[in-house]
């Protein structure tokens, strides 16, 4: 019989691979589910491949690839004070019904398509060759570690050593302040991913990442300059630290004295761990926002799957159970599943459209198995799917979402929407629902004239006027109290919470703001300007933040204590844009000059060269900086430094843009004359938002219609930071409001909709 089985591996030991060093093996999770060796047809590893299968889809994988050879992975659940063996499929512990349970483990090779198979223990009586060569593969895979610890490895925490300049860095005596906001490039618009020079305070732009967010690489560019190696990303300074940057040793790294090397330019880390030690948490948000005081009543079934909490992954688990249960992304990543999988490459696991599709489809399949076994048994427990094959594929190459540290959700989700956008080629795009156009209205206070410009967007932010709290008399008799108790070294009093009328909050987002550093292309000079925006278009959804996080003038991040009355109508007709109106002027179409600080004489520029590049499909303003910056040198040198500053966003950009000419300034950092509008996400700061304003908004791109809205999902924080705390995001469907808290889902009784961070209303089907 073991001759037999020989024979029958012989044809395929070509096939059957030992994993080498880089090989990650899937021996926990099928690659287009949530099946495991605890699924009752457990798991199967292609011993080529090392993708993990369950029993529905690793015959699908043999008809694909010809791969034959699996190792079939089962693990049984077997109680220890009872004969009766219980849920092989489900992980048990003693803390049901008080039994307890062992693990039984079982591996063996299967061949397809006859499904011979080899337990592995009697794989020592094949011929010696093929034992041999088989029991090493089996090892191997057996023995692989997760195929997430490689990422883990790549994360700061990990590898970061302090750096060869944190004892000797000389800071220049330049008389640089940093203050804690409204930073800006100090060469370009960048108003994020900005670093500080700890040898001059510069603030620049960092590199562009790979979803296309990013800056334009001036604080590389001024450390070729100046040989000023280490850089700290302004955001990310806490008491406990900050990410810091070396660019001549190429690699995140420690400084043991950032605090001194902050402090010379105004920023006191020891002032804000300070502040951090009073800061009194606010207990009440965490029971109010999880409704922990409550007896809530689980639910299941389709599309109410929790998410397990993979590490301070909450922003991710909150902002995609609201964007699953969104029809448009149903009917985008639920499709056919035999032509998802015909479709996906050979490696799924890397594909996002196939683990959009597995996220949102087999968490629905797999919680309809588990709400059988819940009514069965009558079993409390919530499990929830653990999605850590797709948190690796959307967070990789970006240096937050890949840690494990909390992040932004709102950060989060312009990440994503990005992602769709990118793998949406050619397919119906399902973030186009959020999806509308913005009017900037700018005015040059000097001569009036004005000039109208549209751009895209997916969010609307909205200022919180603390001046406008209805309870402003109780504040200031909190603050008096809370002054008194700190110089008298007593307990402080209860916190009092702002009450913020949402009018007030949709007043101040619609107000003029200020805008700094405007050039007037009337004047032909930097004059004053206001500028005013409003929606060009409603979107199908339209997502609205609070801006409750921001800096204090110590440097402190924090929250803004605040409860806003959020309607669960809204109606923004009235924000509705009108153009250009009788008698006014418009600005002339003119470019400011392209300068360098040292010089203020605007550049000689080879125009050939310019229109050159432009008939290739680059922006127009793109094509002068590069021309500019290769001394007019021709076209084939300014492409070249277009295409080395960032290859993979120049060709996403023709090949996403085929027909488009000049419609954007997404590579180009000079040409802006006004900053991005605060009220508004700046999601497409670097992507193609930029439209003349008689462009024709019947695109599919634009989902235009009335603007009246209802309520229907919010996500929460709790937690004094971004970069702390916890969120959980509720849901309105059927009728009736739920709670999804990790792998928690409940019954809504009392829905803190004054709480909310971020709040997600669809259109309204009859205005």
């Amino acid at each position: 019989m073991a001759t037999d089985l020989g024979e029958l591996l012989v044809p395929y030991m070509p096939t059957i691979r030992v994993p080498r060093t880089g090989d990650r093996v899937f021996k926990s999770e099928c690659a287009f589910s949530y099946d495991s060796p605890e699924s009752e047809g457990g798991l199967y590893v292609c011993m080529n491949t090392f993708l993990g299968f369950g029993r529905e889809h690793v015959e699908r994988h043999y008809h694909k690839t010809g791969q034959s050879v699996y190792m079939h992975l089962k693990r049984h659940v077997k109680e220890v004070r009872r004969v009766t063996r219980l849920f092989s499929n489900l992980e048990l512990n003693r803390d049901f019904n008080g039994v307890d349970y062992e693990y039984e483990d079982e591996a063996k090779l299967v061949i397809f398509p006859d499904h011979f198979e080899i337990p592995l223990p009697n794989i020592e009586e094949l011929p010696a060759l093929v034992s041999e060569i088989v029991t090493i593969a089996c090892d191997a895979v057996l023995n692989a570690s997760s195929p997430y610890k490689k990422q883990e490895a790549d994360t700061w925490e990990e590898e970061i050593q302090v750096s060869k300049h944190a004892r000797s860095l000389r800071q220049q005596e330049n008389g640089v302040r940093i203050p804690p906001s409204g930073w800006k490039c100090a060469k370009c618009e960048m108003r994020e991913n900005l670093w500080l020079n700890l040898t001059d305070g510069s603030v620049l732009c960092g590199k562009w990442f790979f979803d296309g967010s990013g800056g334009n690489g001036h604080a590389l560019e001024h450390y070729k300059e100046t040989n000023f190696p280490l850089a700290v990303k302004l955001d990310t300074i806490t008491p406990d630290g900050a990410d810091i940057y070396s660019f001549d040793e190429e690699e995140a790294v420690l400084d043991p004295h950032i605090s001194e090397h902050l402090l010379h330019f105004g920023i006191d880390m020891l002032q804000m761990q300070r502040v951090y030690n009073d800061v009194q948490p606010c207990v009440s948000d965490w029971e109010v926002i999880q409704e922990s005081s409550l007896k809530l009543k689980p639910v299941y079934g389709s599309g109410y799957t929790g998410i397990k909490n993979l590490a301070n992954s909450c922003y991710l688990s909150t902002t995609m159970q609201v964007l699953f249960s969104i029809p448009e992304f149903q009917r985008a990543y639920v499709g056919n599943l035999q032509r998802i999988f015909d479709y996906s490459p050979l490696d799924p696991t890397q594909d996002f459209s196939t683990q959009m599709w597995v996220f949102l489809s087999w968490n629905v399949i797999i919680m309809l198995n588990l709400s059988c076994f819940f009514i069965l048994y009558n079993c409390n427990q919530q499990r929830g799917i653990s999605p850590k094959m797709f948190k690796a594929l959307v967070s990789k190459g970006h240096p937050e979402f890949s840690s494990d540290r909390q992040q932004d959700a709102h950060e989060f989700f312009l990440h994503l929407i990005n992602l769709v956008e990118r793998n949406s080629s050619g397919s119906e795009n399902p973030g186009d629902v959020f999806r509308f156009l913005v009017e900037e209205r700018v005015q040059c206070c000097q001569t009036q004239k004005v000039r109208y410009t549209q751009r895209v967007d997916y969010l609307m932010q909205l200022p919180v006027p603390l001046e406008a709290a209805s309870n402003r008399e109780e504040l200031i008799a909190y603050e008096s109290k809370r002054k008194e108790a700190e110089e008298n070294m007593r307990p402080p009093p209860e916190p009092v919470r702002a009450r913020i009328p949402f009018t007030a909050c949709l007043q101040a987002f619609t107000e003029p703001e200020n805008v700094p550093d405007f050039w007037s292309s009337a004047l032909q000079a930097k004059s004053a300007g206001v500028k005013t925006s409003r929606f060009a278009s409603f979107p199908e959804y339209m997502v609205m933040q609070i801006k409750k996080f921001t800096f204090g003038v110590d440097w402190v991040p924090k929250k803004l204590d605040v409860s806003v009355d959020v309607p669960d109508f809204l109606d923004l007709n009235r924000l509705r844009a009108t153009g250009l109106q009788t008698g006014e002027a418009e600005l002339p179409d003119l470019t400011p000059p392209i300068v360098i600080p040292e010089d203020t004489r605007a550049p000689e520029i080879d125009e050939s060269s310019v229109m050159q590049l432009a008939e290739m499909g680059f922006p127009l303003e793109a094509c002068r900086k590069a021309v500019y910056y290769t001394g007019n040198m021709g076209a084939e040198m300014a492409f070249n430094w277009i295409i080395n500053n960032n290859l993979e966003r120049a060709l996403d950009w023709i090949f996403t843009h085929p027909d488009c000419e000049d419609e954007s300034e997404a590579m180009s950092d000079t040409a802006d004359t006004e900053p991005n509008n605060n009220s508004f996400s700046n999601a497409n700061a670097h992507s193609d938002s930029s439209l003349s304003p008689d462009q024709d908004l019947s695109s599919p791109r634009v989902r235009d219609g009335p603007g009246r809205y209802e309520l229907f999902a919010f996500i929460s924080h709790m937690g004094s930071s971004t970069m702390s705390g916890h969120y959980v995001c509720h849901i309105k469907k059927e009728g009736r409001w739920l709670i999804y808290n990790d792998h928690k889902v409940c019954l809504s009784e009392r829905p803190p909709k004054d709480l909310g961070y971020m709040y997600f209303y669809r259109r309204l089907s009859s205005c």
